[in-house]
């Protein structure tokens, strides 16, 4: 996500913050550098003008050329701008009125309305909300019963309908059921077109009129570029949106769209989709998101989907045995490789560290290949084997290469890397940490 622009942005930063001392010379040609960047990563052009012409202000100001240390000075007028352009803060769904409270999910057919309807419940679901789902598309074959499949999965309420009803009275009955079965929200994923057309608008519209939703949402595909901003404008000038959805942010590695939607709409990002699963949503917040640009790594998004997707008594379990220096084996081994996996993999935490980091952790040998490999080997072993890796010999580890689908030379070096390991838990028990990092260097010499 973003990667050109971080990558762009990373060596603009390392270069300014390395002046001693900022002149007007040198900073115009930053922020030439800083244009050129945003429009390589399909920045509407007038956001680029005014974005640049705000930190030119201020970077010709006392507030940076007056400081002590003016490249750190004008790193931080360049982030409070991003941060400004993207929305100031996050901007939480307001479904906190007198219930049933109704979001309406706007825009182009493949944007992924209907994905994101089914991860938005679970969302709200996770918040002890009662939500039921209901689809208006009565155009494209089997959209329906896409979002009851995706209800079923989620294990929460789809509202039933037929592709012969019209929009209109599908979503007035689904109102209906919702107020009289105690619902607390109701989603309304509605049809898309190829392109904004008159009679998909006048249809939104009057889906609007007759559920008076409290959020009205568009969806909008984050790798279309500047074809999302003009897609974004033509519906903030159809309908009273309040928030955007960008999907596929996983696939965009420019991060346009992002920067550039909230201010041709006027309306805030409250979500970003990645992936197809349905736990791909997370709230979108804008200064995160301009420290990520930045290249100084999103660590508190990091924290949060660790406190999501972290097993509390598994952690607990292996923080004992790290704290008494005994006792880590193979099944624990297997465990974390299993929560790394659940926080959406290595590269899904690399992204989210600061560019240094992320570059020395790029060369690490675990990547998600590795991982799988790792957890099928181990899956191979039997419980005795995982408890006592010092039994697994040679014909054991012909038996475990057979079963995993590997070679013995992998089981051989997996046994060596949870040697290591093993290592590195004791001078954690015991508090070594110098000597724990040195550990890890000799197990990933790529972290440097």
């Amino acid at each position: 996500m973003l990667e050109t622009l971080t990558g762009r942005f990373s060596t603009i930063v390392k270069t300014v913050r390395g002046q001693a001392r900022l002149t007007d010379a040198n900073v115009k040609e930053t922020l030439r550098e800083v244009r050129v960047a945003l429009l390589e990563a399909d920045v509407a052009l007038p956001v680029v003008r005014d974005f640049i012409e705000r930190v030119r202000e201020k970077a010709i100001g006392e507030e940076v050329l007056g400081s002590l240390t003016p490249g750190q000075a004008f790193v931080g007028v360049v982030q409070r701008e991003l941060t400004t352009l993207m929305g100031q803060h996050n901007n939480a769904l307001d479904v906190a009125v007198r219930p049933p409270a109704v979001i309406l999910m706007a825009g182009l057919q493949g944007s992924g309305k209907t994905t994101t309807s089914a991860k938005l419940a679970r969302l709200l679901a996770a918040q002890k909300k009662k939500v039921l789902l209901v689809s208006c598309d009565v155009y494209r074959p089997a959209a329906m019963e896409q979002l009851n499949t995706l209800a079923r999965q989620l294990q929460v309420d789809n509202f039933p309908a037929e592709t012969l009803d019209k929009p209109k009275s599908i979503a007035l009955a689904a109102l209906d059921h919702a107020k009289r079965h105690f619902h607390d929200v109701v989603i309304v994923d509605t049809a898309g077109r190829l392109a904004v057309d008159e009679e998909m608008m006048r249809e939104i519209r009057e889906l609007h009129e007759a559920l008076v939703p409290s959020e009205t949402l568009f969806v909008v595909d984050a790798m279309q570029g500047q074809d999302a901003v003009n897609v974004a404008k033509a519906f903030g000038d159809a309908l009273p949106l309040t928030g955007v959805i960008l999907t596929k942010m996983d696939g965009d590695a420019r991060g346009g769209a992002a920067l550039s939607v909230r201010q041709v709409t006027g309306k805030p990002i409250k979500f970003v989709g990645t992936g197809e699963k349905l736990d791909g949503l997370e709230p979108f917040f804008p200064d995160r998101v301009a420290a990520r640009i930045l290249g100084m790594g999103d660590v508190l998004s990091l924290v949060d989907e660790a406190r999501r997707s972290v097993d509390a008594a598994e952690a607990q379990k292996l923080a004992r045995k790290v704290k008494s220096g005994k006792g880590f084996d193979l099944e624990d081994f297997r465990s974390q490789m299993l929560q790394m996996r659940k926080m959406g993999g290595v590269g899904a935490i690399i992204d989210r560290l600061p560019a240094q980091f992320a570059q020395a952790a790029q060369g690490a040998s675990m990547d998600e290949g590795v991982i799988n490999r790792t957890i099928g080997i181990i899956d191979s072993m039997t419980q005795r084997e995982r408890a006592n890796p010092g039994i697994i010999k040679a014909s054991r580890k012909r038996r475990i290469a057979s079963g995993s689908g590997v070679r013995v030379q992998e089981v051989n070096r997996l046994l060596s890397q949870f040697a290591q390991m093993q290592k590195m838990m004791k001078m954690m028990g015991k508090g070594g940490l110098q000597k724990m990092m040195r550990g890890a260097r000799g197990m990933f010499p790529g972290l440097g």
